[in-house]
């Protein structure tokens, strides 16, 4: 995904509003060695990603996160545009659904929820679940959260996942395998709902794969 994707602008008005402030160097008064170009932005996008995942989309301040990342509140629209692109940015998961395709397809059909349950656990376990946790908390007041969802629901599951064996009503069982999978990441890393927030993959796997599996492949009335 571009980090300069052509999402659509946010409000006008406010530092937050998704209008490009000038640009400006980082505060002369601030004291110790200057950030590199390649550490200030990195900076950024991880002060995004924990701004983000703590407080959603309206919730995160632009001048909160660049003074969680100790840099002047400039320096987002000099290496993002603004707020809008940031949260594009900071949402980069580390695999995309191409990786996840070459994980779950090959193999017997009937096992095919659990490798896709097992494959999602590696895959958020990995981060913490927090690209997972910021989208989640976005997506019911943002409209690019909203979005991501959908086109994970609609295409990465519709027609990659669930039309190469469903039998029938495709955009239904989809749908379906979208509840099972966005809920488990809810309740895992969001709520932190125990025991399923610190239980291992085998048990998370047997208790969720069958239900995953009849929403793929078996019958539905």
């Amino acid at each position: 995904m571009s980090e300069r994707a052509g999402w659509a602008a946010g409000g006008a008005g406010g530092e937050d509003g998704g209008v490009a402030e000038p640009i400006a160097s980082e505060s002369p008064r601030r004291r110790g060695r200057r950030r590199a170009g390649a550490d200030t932005r990195g900076a950024l996008l991880e002060a995004a990603r924990a701004e983000f995942g703590e407080r959603g989309f309206d919730g995160a301040t632009v001048r909160r996160i660049a003074e969680r990342a100790g840099v002047d509140a400039a320096m987002v629209n000099h290496w993002f545009g603004g707020k809008e692109q940031l949260f594009v940015a900071a949402l980069d998961f580390p695999i995309d659904i191409a990786t996840i395709l070459d994980r779950v397809l090959p193999g017997p059909p009937e096992e095919l929820g659990a490798r896709i349950i097992r494959t999602f656990l590696g895959v958020w376990d990995a981060t913490g679940g927090a690209p997972l946790g910021t989208l989640i908390r976005s997506v019911a007041s943002h409209e690019t959260a909203a979005g991501m969802m959908r086109e994970f629901v609609g295409t990465a599951l519709a027609q990659r996942l669930v039309r190469p064996v469903a039998p029938d009503r495709h955009e239904l069982r989809a749908a379906l395998c979208g509840s099972q999978i966005i809920g488990l990441g809810m309740i895992r890393y969001v709520l932190r709902l125990e025991p399923i927030a610190s239980a291992g993959h085998d048990e998370v796997v047997s208790a969720t794969a069958p239900t995953l599996q009849r929403y793929l492949t078996g019958p539905l009335d």
